[in-house]
């Protein structure tokens, strides 16, 4: 059929909608009844028109190609490769290994693995020339895909210390550069920053000066660089978030003629899980997993339900990796690339995010570059205030978490169940900066409801 059914109907303005939005509403105020407005400063419209819209950003997401992503902390090295092996064959596409020493047999760790077909992600907690060679060498000799996550300036912020000093972190970086050619060798952490309280605004500014101090001071990047991204709960903002920081990632990386695409691996926050009525935390993490892949992640890892109190156990693990198997494999989410073009509300989401951090971007540069203001405790400041707006939000049950702030379950009993311990520990030592430290929502009152429960059970 050529013809178009429609044309016969006249079409409907932007002005004509909100005239009757407003006739709806009867002498309510519009600005006040139906415009609200988010910690970024950004006041969001019940509607967005076509006639409201400009040019389309140029955000090029692959979506169809996004791979479903296992996280496994390499204590017992037999137990992880065992590990790894039953998730590949439970449907995931790709590995992360976190390497907490040098003493790891890294020939053994992936010699049972199919390097071909399946990214090996790499997250060091050390900074070694050495053991980064033989990651380099293994992954020549078997043609593997391996992004090897090293990020001194990461260590800095949520440590306070360099893995040795500046000077020395960034010539071991430089030798990596020159030495290793068949690895990812470099990665921005900005997931410290979404999980410590920082506004969306901050973190996208964050992670670009975080990656800025890269590009001036590591002579040779011929890899895509990795941003690990903590994705909230805040659903088309989260989209928004991280098409934004793609969109200024490649802005500033052309400005160093670098014209490789960020490789984006997505993970669900931390900051609003919880420990009671913790199975809400399946439906908080599938709407966020759902926000990164839309948002354009390359690789998301999810997090299990009971992930704050249980160790690592193949339950949580499973339930974990078959939402995003449903997402993938039943809910189709990897049918179309770049899915959200065209959504007036995400376009200019999108547009005010990437203009609001690219202005905080260039004043942080202005004042001496991300290091510098790590240094005078700037961003740690700015960080805590964005955390104290949203903290005194959820203590005055504006920022709702169901089963903890509302509608909680008085019989709901956690303290005999508890394998880890869910709360900041306090840690005082001598630090070259004040680290940035993650925490949940949730933490004064799950806290709180755990004295009463032992004190009302007589437990110690």
């Amino acid at each position: 059929m050529s013809e178009n059914l429609f044309n016969e109907f006249e079409p409907v303005s932007s002005k004509q909608w909100k005239q009757q939005i407003q006739y709806e509403l009867k002498g309510a105020d519009y600005n006040e009844t139906l415009i609200w407005e988010s910690p970024e400063g950004i006041k969001v419209k019940p509607f967005y028109h076509i006639d409201e819209f400009e040019k389309p950003l140029q955000v090029t997401t692959h979506t169809s190609q996004f791979k479903i992503c296992q996280n496994i902390f390499v204590h017992d090295l037999d137990k992880s490769i065992a590990r790894a092996k039953e998730t590949l064959n439970r449907g995931a596409e790709s590995i992360r290994f976190t390497i907490p020493n040098e003493q790891v047999d890294l020939e053994k760790l992936v010699n049972s693995l199919p390097l071909q077909s399946v990214p090996v992600y790499f997250y060091l907690n050390l900074l070694s020339i050495d053991f980064v060679k033989k990651l380099d060498s293994i992954a020549k000799a078997k043609n593997a895909s391996f992004f090897v996550q090293l990020d001194p300036i990461g260590q800095l912020t949520k440590d306070g210390n360099w893995f040795t000093n500046l000077e020395k972190d960034f010539e071991a970086l430089n030798t990596i550069a020159i030495a290793c050619t068949n690895i990812h060798f470099l990665s921005v952490d900005s997931s410290l920053y979404q999980n410590a309280g920082a506004n969306i605004v901050q973190q996208i500014a964050y992670t670009l000066g975080h990656a800025n101090e890269y590009f001036n001071r590591v002579a040779t990047i011929s890899k895509p660089i990795v941003l690990q991204v903590s994705v909230g709960t805040n659903y088309f903002f989260e989209i928004a978030k991280l098409r934004a920081m793609r969109l200024l990632f490649n802005l500033i990386a052309k400005e160093y003629d670098h014209n490789l695409e960020c490789h984006i691996i997505a993970a669900p926050t931390k900051r609003n899980k919880t420990l009671y009525d913790y199975n809400v935390n399946m439906l908080r993490t599938t709407t966020e997993c759902m926000s990164a892949i839309l948002g354009g992640a390359d690789t998301v890892f999810n997090l299990a339900y009971d992930v704050l109190y249980h160790k690592d156990n193949e339950f949580g693990d499973r339930i974990s990796r078959n939402q995003l198997l449903v997402l993938k494999h039943e809910s189709y989410f990897d049918k179309v690339n770049n899915p959200a073009d065209g959504a007036y509300y995400i376009e200019e989401l999108t547009h005010q995010l990437a203009e609001k951090a690219l202005a905080l971007f260039k004043d942080i540069e202005a004042a001496g570059g991300f290091l510098t203001q790590l240094k005078e405790g700037i961003i740690q400041r700015k960080i805590q205030e964005s955390a104290a707006k949203e903290q005194e939000l959820f203590d005055n049950g504006k920022e709702v978490l169901l089963g903890t702030n509302k509608y909680p379950n008085k019989d709901d009993r956690m303290s005999h169940d508890l394998e880890l311990y869910p709360f900041v520990k306090s840690n005082p030592r001598k630090t070259l900066i004040t680290p940035i430290i993650e925490k949940r929502l949730a933490e004064k009152a799950e806290q709180l409801r755990l004295e009463d429960e032992k004190s009302n059970t007589g437990a110690e």
